[in-house]
């Protein structure tokens, strides 16, 4: 087989003509064949420098992908078969990047739950879910998170339910409770623990019962007045949860 051609690719490849067929290779290949001394190769001897080849693309491919951010194991192997390299290349892929500490779980947990206390809302139920979708072991996930001190995970709980209370201006007391507990419950936190802690603050009415009322006045006096207006009211904002004491009272001073 004659090789015709070398052009200098971009990214340090070669493009390697070979009885009119071209082949993009890594510098790596062309170096350690030497295939820049000679003039034709062997069909055996192109299969394995093909094999060598597509070994260096998918390591630094994978190279490329854990520089964006820390990868599992389970991220690593289903980005390469995304790409269409064999299976046989990936495990030498993996053994490669384990060796040369690019791709360490340990690390990895670490290191995520770090980011997932630090930067995110999420609670260690969603947490846990989510390292294992990634392929991590169960036994070592639930080591690492029951090591976290309760005080954390109750910090950051107290800290959501505290600023959606400072942001509400629309919900009745009994509503932005149940959406609070729902949203944290959905984050991956204990219902029970949540109840306790949110329980702790006094959420009230007052604001959003005024912007509220408002609001309703302004739709139903286009079909109501008087009396049977006042009623309508009632009944909208006794659907939205608001307390039926702070309304009575608020309507009385209206």
């Amino acid at each position: 087989m004659k090789i015709q051609k070398y052009v200098k690719d971009k990214q340090n490849k070669y493009k390697v003509i070979i009885d009119d067929e071209e082949y993009i290779l890594y510098d790596d290949v062309i170096i350690k064949y030497n295939l820049l001394a000679k003039s034709d190769i062997d069909a055996i001897s192109l299969r394995e420098i093909i094999i060598f080849n597509d070994e260096l693309k998918s390591y630094y491919e994978s190279i490329k992908y854990i520089n964006k951010k820390l990868r599992s194991e389970k991220e690593i192997i289903t980005y390469l078969e995304k790409k269409g390299i064999e299976s046989s290349v990936i495990k030498t892929t993996i053994k490669r990047l384990k060796d040369n500490n690019f791709l360490n779980d340990d690390y990895y947990l670490k290191a995520y739950l770090s980011d997932q206390i630090n930067l995110t809302n999420n609670g260690p139920r969603k947490i846990t879910a989510s390292l294992l979708n990634q392929g991590l072991k169960e036994d070592i996930i639930n080591e690492k998170i029951d090591a976290i001190s309760s005080d954390i995970w109750e910090n950051k709980v107290n800290k959501y339910i505290a600023q959606k209370i400072k942001n509400n201006h629309k919900s009745s007391a009994y509503m932005l409770k149940i959406k609070i507990t729902n949203d944290l419950v959905n984050l991956g936190y204990d219902k029970e623990i949540v109840s306790s802690l949110i329980s702790n603050f006094e959420i009230t009415d007052n604001d959003a019962l005024k912007i509220e009322y408002q609001k309703a006045k302004r739709q139903l006096e286009k079909k109501y007045t008087g009396y049977e207006l006042s009623q309508h009211i009632r009944e909208k904002l006794y659907r939205k949860g608001f307390n039926v004491y702070n309304l009575e009272e608020y309507l009385d001073e209206e």
